[in-house]
């Protein structure tokens, strides 16, 4: 019995092949896209009993293949890019393809465990699982808004008896994002930035907050993972859940963090952001004009109906989880 997971080599999904081995857990489907080739990196330390590439295994999937042969579903695969333009493509490749695996696994009953995204809710300033709060800035948060509206359907509708859970993802950074380019967190990138220039960059002021004072749920990879495996252990609850830390954060912080926990492994003490400032190890830059109206300046995850449905264990702060970050990245 396979466990499938999509977007093996991408981040999320990589982070989750390498736990299930921790667990003892190797007959493992790895499904992606390799296009991108150097995704493969990603799973080089983890041990997988196949791989296919995601058209092949839908193929087959739906020619009855897999009939029978799969304990549980973590659908991690999607187009994540935020700036992609190309509706058609991330309406196929988010939505269709997620359509496709959840009718599989509620006419097989096999736990279904989904990335969803916190880009459901745009600019709300309210982050609730609830219709009422959700309106995304651009298609990439509609394609995954759209599929959670099938899902609730699914739940509402057809009761099913197996497990369906989505993950409301909000900022999620940590080991094996490197083949994101831009689209890897701000942790990743102000780590390099620091590494190559001395310093790192982050946005000037915009709707109503001070330079670098933006803020986000930034979520350490390691905790999005434990939460996915809280739910695989328990098949009985489903629902489409917010994975964030329940904090508000500003990117003042994690560039401070950043830069702090480099000095660490440098033996250099700490800085506070009034020195980076003065000594212009941070630097403030025009926000982009492309990204007016479509970025979040908040987020902040409403993670009581996580803690309802059983989740009890802490969340890493950004101080916590962006030094574990910048020593396993010091040794990549």
């Amino acid at each position: 019995m396979y466990y499938v997971v999509t977007g093996a080599a991408g981040f999320i999904g990589a982070n989750l092949v390498k736990a299930l081995n921790e667990r003892g857990i190797q007959e493992i489907l790895a499904v992606d896209n390799l296009t991108r080739a150097d995704k493969f990196k990603n799973l080089v330390d983890c041990e997988i009993a196949d791989y296919l590439d995601k058209h092949e295994f839908l193929e087959r999937l739906q020619a009855g293949d897999f009939d029978g042969g799969i304990e549980a579903v973590f659908h991690q695969g999607a187009c994540s890019d935020t700036m992609e333009s190309d509706g058609r493509y991330m309406m196929e490749n988010n939505y269709r393809y997620s359509v496709v695996l959840l009718d599989f696994c509620l006419d097989h009953e096999v736990p279904f465990l989904y990335a969803s995204s916190a880009s459901v809710y745009g600019a709300s300033k309210v982050f609730r699982e609830a219709r009422v709060h959700e309106a995304p800035l651009n298609v990439y948060g509609y394609s995954k808004f759209l599929f959670d509206q099938v899902v609730r359907r699914r739940l509402a509708n057809q009761d099913p008896s197996s497990q369906v859970v989505g993950f409301r993802y909000f900022n999620v950074y940590g080991p094996r994002e490197s083949h994101k380019g831009r689209m890897a967190s701000v942790a990743f990138h102000h780590f390099q930035q620091y590494r190559q220039e001395g310093k790192v960059k982050l946005f000037e002021g915009c709707d109503g907050y001070a330079h670098g004072e933006q803020r986000r749920d930034f979520v350490y990879v390691d905790d999005v993972v434990k939460v996915n495996l809280f739910f695989l252990e328990h098949p009985e609850k489903s629902g489409i859940f917010n994975l964030g830390t329940g904090r508000a954060q500003p990117f003042n912080d994690v560039a401070q963090a950043t830069v702090n926990a480099c000095r660490a492994l440098e033996g250099k003490p700490p800085l506070s952001l009034a020195e980076m400032v003065e000594a212009a190890v941070i630097e403030y830059i025009p926000f982009p004009e492309a990204l007016r109206g479509k970025y979040q300046s908040y987020t902040c995850a409403d993670i009581t109906a996580l803690r309802e449905a059983g989740y009890e264990a802490s969340f890493d702060d950004v101080a916590t989880g962006v030094s574990k970050y910048v020593a396993w990245l010091a040794k990549s």
